[in-house]
């Protein structure tokens, strides 16, 4: 299963009389994307990907409660003289679970390598996209005082149209007055 997959956006569920549906995006992975070819130290082939499964199981219950069970069993028939396999100090058990530490140890290692490494590689695309992030915010940033300058431009502008246009109307008025002066006193004469 691949975690890195575009998935299409659905829509969250309509109530009734609720705010319609917005979109949820369900790639969450996709910062992650540029780092997948980050392959793991120890490879991803069938024997690493079941080498970390199965160290992964080393800590579930089930292998807990049935490693349990099988002990108890295996010393019920020693002890209580049903079979006479590995008798006491039960010796037999003893190399069955050093042998299972001999492999489980390098296995849960391996494992926790493998875990590291995808850290790192999330960590990393993480950072990258809170750099992404930072850096449309600055550009986002100068862009509105870009806007702002330009805005407090086109008012000084505004405010100089508008003297002038007074000037000009308070021109006009005065020669306006002014023909109107003339223009009647010519009539009179």
């Amino acid at each position: 299963m691949c975690l890195y997959k575009e998935k299409p956006m659905e829509t969250v569920p309509k109530k009734l009389n609720t705010i319609p549906a917005t979109p949820v995006p369900n790639n969450y992975f996709r910062f992650h994307l540029p780092h997948l070819h980050l392959g793991s130290v120890f490879g991803d082939d069938w024997f690493s990907l079941k080498a970390e499964a199965f160290a992964r199981f080393f800590g579930t219950p089930v292998f807990l409660v049935g490693q349990t069970a099988i002990v108890a069993i295996w010393i019920g028939l020693n002890a209580f003289g049903l079979t006479k396999f590995d008798v006491y100090p039960f010796i037999l058990l003893n190399l069955a679970f050093s042998l299972q530490a001999a492999y489980a140890a390098p296995l849960i290692l391996l494992a926790q390598t493998r875990q590291a490494d995808r850290d790192k590689a999330h960590a990393d695309a993480d950072a990258q996209h809170r750099e992404a992030l930072a850096l449309a915010s600055e550009q986002r940033q100068t862009y509105a005082v870009q806007q702002s300058e330009q805005l407090l431009a086109l008012l000084q502008q505004n405010t100089q149209l508008t003297e002038l246009v007074k000037e000009l109307s308070q021109r006009i008025e005065v020669l306006t007055s002014d023909m109107h002066s003339k223009v009647i006193q010519d009539s009179k004469r």
